[in-house]
């Protein structure tokens, strides 16, 4: 009797705890912006509620300048998963794909949502990426403008904005294979990309001042965690590993 292979292989287990992170992050993604359109979140429901109006993070703020990078670190994924998905016929792995663009689109909006909420732009000339993660005084502290703070959280790679990003290159090759070859330069891109946003969101979660953002960076780490757990699985099914 033969093995199933390609679209046939049984999806692992652990993609189903991705999936299950996948809905939970949207489902916060919903209710995360509703809670930040109206000030914050429950503790400013009080009695004391209309006393004082929520403060708004400053242009140099950790709250800003995650919102902003993060928007740019989660284009690029979905473009890579739309790269993929045409560039194999894998159930598996055109899921995932899916699973991550649908994901990182939504917390995406959310986060230019927000910047357009606070009356901020979204992308400031003089602004090194990754500034934000020297930032003091969440609401208008200046960040460092050293390239540092980018290089230490996730090590951004040659030709790279922020902390795992693909390089132009590396984009083109993975719009040039197919088959097996583009599903593991696929997992390995995005892993090394999941990477880069934990340490990103991390920040975001230590250093943010806006409840509901740090709450969700906090969602973030937890369902990238998962989803590297996930993509090492599918990498060792197809005789790969990530790299470095």
């Amino acid at each position: 009797m033969s093995r199933p292979t390609g679209a046939d292989r049984p999806v692992p287990r652990t993609y189903w705890v991705a999936g299950t992170a996948v809905l939970l992050a949207l489902l916060f993604a919903a209710a995360a912006t509703v809670a930040a359109a109206n000030g914050g979140g429950a503790a400013d429901s009080g009695p004391s509620a209309g006393t004082a109006a929520p403060r708004t993070p400053g242009l140099r703020s950790a709250d800003a300048g995650f919102a902003r990078d993060m928007a740019v670190h989660h284009q690029q994924a979905v473009e890579m998963s739309f790269i993929v998905r045409d560039r194999t016929q894998d159930e598996a792995v055109r899921t995932l794909a899916y699973d991550i663009a649908n994901t990182q689109a939504n917390q995406r909006g959310m986060l230019l949502g927000w910047l357009d909420l606070w009356g901020l732009p979204k992308v400031v000339a003089d602004e090194p990426p990754m500034s934000w993660m020297g930032a003091s005084g969440g609401h208008g502290g200046h960040a460092g403008h050293g390239t540092d703070a980018g290089a230490s959280a996730g090590g951004a790679g040659s030709g790279a904005l922020m902390p795992g990003m693909a390089t132009k290159e590396e984009l083109d090759r993975l719009g040039a294979v197919s088959g097996r070859d583009a599903e593991v330069l696929f997992l390995q891109l995005m892993t090394d990309h999941h990477k880069g946003g934990v340490a990103m969101a991390e920040g975001c979660a230590q250093q943010c001042e806006t409840p509901v953002e740090r709450a969700l960076a906090q969602g973030m780490v937890d369902a990238q965690r998962s989803e590297l757990t996930l993509m090492e699985d599918m990498l060792r099914q197809r005789g790969a590993a990530p790299r470095g």
